[in-house]
């Protein structure tokens, strides 16, 4: 199955969030993806207002990510905002979530593990998921993840043992002295820690074009890549706008495990 990674910039203008998708979609579906993923937040960037955004999954953000998708015969993978718990004063929460969708897929998987760290409380205004998800297409498998969740290898491992031989994460990452090299470990170990593909797909650098970061917000590093069921990098992007595009094959990972079984071989403690 050919899969693309399209690492964009997203900003506050939904309505030109949605066209950056469907411009990358239809770049990928011309490369001969059958499959393209965008990075987490691309209904909206982070460091502006998500409440007044969010939208179940049936809402007309992400029906018109399905109308894409439908149209161009092609699953789309990207992140957007639903609505979460209702808080007092007209405040509230919502819910980071990954919509998947296109020909016989249709799924919503919404972060587990929100990002209070480096000073940044996701939770402040997120409400976590509480499943693992995963989804079939082009006779594969394939689970989710979001960001910080790729600092914790019980969702990857249970995500393979749901059938996963590939893992979507898809991140706004942070930026910071040693990110980049922190968020490149983690896509390789948590390849090795399933022995699955890790698609790894992340918001491009906004420094790469001249804008600045926004202070205490996660808005991407770059980086995005495709690790192989043994934790080697297949390819790789740097900070700027991009897609790559890779070719997965389930007998690599089943020979994988065959070779490295640390799915049978693991203890509970």
């Amino acid at each position: 199955m050919r899969v693309a990674l399209a690492q964009i910039i997203s900003g506050r203008d939904v309505a030109a969030n949605l066209s950056i998708l469907e411009r990358e979609a239809q770049k990928a579906k011309a490369g001969g993806a059958a499959m393209v993923v965008f990075p987490e937040a691309s209904m909206r960037a982070f460091g502006n207002s998500l409440t007044d955004i969010a939208e179940p999954l049936d809402g007309p953000w992400a029906s018109r990510v399905r109308n894409i998708a439908a149209s161009l015969d092609l699953v789309v993978v990207a992140g957007m905002f639903t609505p979460g718990s209702a808080g007092g004063a007209g405040g509230g929460k919502v819910r980071n979530t990954l919509l998947a969708t296109g020909p016989g897929v249709e799924a919503g998987y919404d972060k587990v593990h929100l990002f209070d760290a480096f000073g940044f409380l996701e939770s402040d205004t997120v409400d976590p998921g509480t499943e693992p998800v995963t989804f079939d297409a082009g006779g594969l498998t394939f689970g989710l993840a979001t960001c910080y969740d790729i600092r914790f290898p019980a969702l990857f491992t249970a995500n393979a043992e749901r059938g996963a031989e590939v893992n979507i994460v898809c991140a706004s990452w942070a930026s910071g002295p040693g990110k980049v090299d922190q968020w490149r470990l983690l896509a390789r170990a948590r390849a090795l820690d399933s022995t699955t593909y890790v698609l790894a797909c992340g918001q491009g650098d906004p420094t790469t074009q001249g804008v600045a970061a926004k202070a205490g917000s996660p808005t991407g590093v770059g980086h995005s890549a495709v690790v192989s069921p043994l934790g080697e990098v297949l390819d790789e992007l740097d900070g700027d706008p991009g897609m790559l595009f890779a070719d997965l094959e389930g007998a690599v990972v089943e020979e994988a495990r065959q070779r490295l079984p640390v799915l049978a071989n693991r203890r509970s403690f």
